[in-house]
């Protein structure tokens, strides 16, 4: 009786190491399937057009009635800085939870280890996984930057001192609100890639964001002069002003926001030279 051998099915020979495009593939498709980035992305919507919008229902009620108030004069009133002012107030702070939540949940549960069985070389990871929290943010704020300008210009339009794209300073105030957005969220992803804990990186972000700008208002007035400039949150101030005049202790709008940028850069290179040597 005659025996046939079976032979084993020949695999593929490996075609290399794992790039660069698959792993940025992988990093969308986690951050897309997970339900708490849809909750934080629509939180950080809502409420910052919610808030916004109600900023500006509320001044154009007030500018409606003659004579206008007196604490808001027509030369310095910035309908642009109010219709973005959800995005300033509290987006920041969505956002910061979702550049938090990227890297350091995955530390909380584990998974970091998964994902670095499944791509060995950690620079391409954490690089996808930034280039992941930067993309998804800028998209969803400038959303939410040019959906928070509209309806805030149309609630301020019978006020007649509402703003439009075409003048001075308009574009640059909404895109650039909305780069600001992304910087925190970049910022706070390297913030976790720091110190690998989620509470610990959002308490860290308040206190740099929120808490640091509020203690230096208590100094003199010299010294904040000196170190309101060199403050993260002073490039929201600054890329979102249109009308009133640059604040002589401030940088241009962009200048501002490129000091918040450069210490953005240095935190994701501390942060990605610590992902690459401490154990998962």
């Amino acid at each position: 009786m005659a025996t046939t051998t079976r032979q084993a099915p020949v695999l593929p020979a490996p075609s290399g190491r794992a790039g660069f495009g698959r792993t940025l593939r992988s990093e969308f498709t986690k951050i897309g399937s997970v339900r708490s980035t849809y909750w934080t992305l629509l939180m950080l919507l809502a409420v910052s057009v919610g808030i916004g919008a109600a900023i500006s229902a509320v001044v154009a009620g007030g500018w409606s009635q003659p004579p206008p108030p007196p604490p808001a004069p027509p030369d310095i009133y910035d309908a642009t800085q109010v219709s973005l002012a959800g995005m300033l107030i509290l987006g920041q702070l969505v956002i910061v939870v979702l550049g938090a939540l990227v890297l350091s949940a995955e530390y909380s549960t584990a998974m970091i280890r998964t994902s670095l069985i499944a791509m060995p070389r950690r620079i391409v990871l954490y690089v996808a996984k930034a280039v992941t929290v930067a993309a998804a943010a800028l998209a969803v704020s400038l959303a939410t930057a040019f959906t928070a300008f509209y309806l805030g210009q149309a609630l301020l339009a019978r006020s007649h001192h509402s703003a439009t794209l075409a003048g001075h300073g308009v574009l640059r105030a909404v895109i650039g609100t909305a780069l600001y957005l992304t910087l925190c969220g970049l910022f706070a992803f390297a913030a976790a890639a720091i110190i690998r804990n989620t509470a610990g990186t959002i308490t860290a972000m308040i206190g740099l964001l929120f808490v640091i700008p509020a203690l230096v208002n208590w100094l003199p007035r010299s010294w904040q002069n000196d170190l309101v400039r060199w403050l993260p949150s002073s490039a929201a101030r600054a890329i979102s002003a249109t009308v009133g005049g640059q604040d002589p202790h401030l940088f241009s709008p962009w200048g501002q926001l490129a000091v918040f940028a450069v210490y953005t850069a240095v935190l994701l290179v501390v942060g990605g030279i610590l992902f690459r040597q401490r154990d998962a």
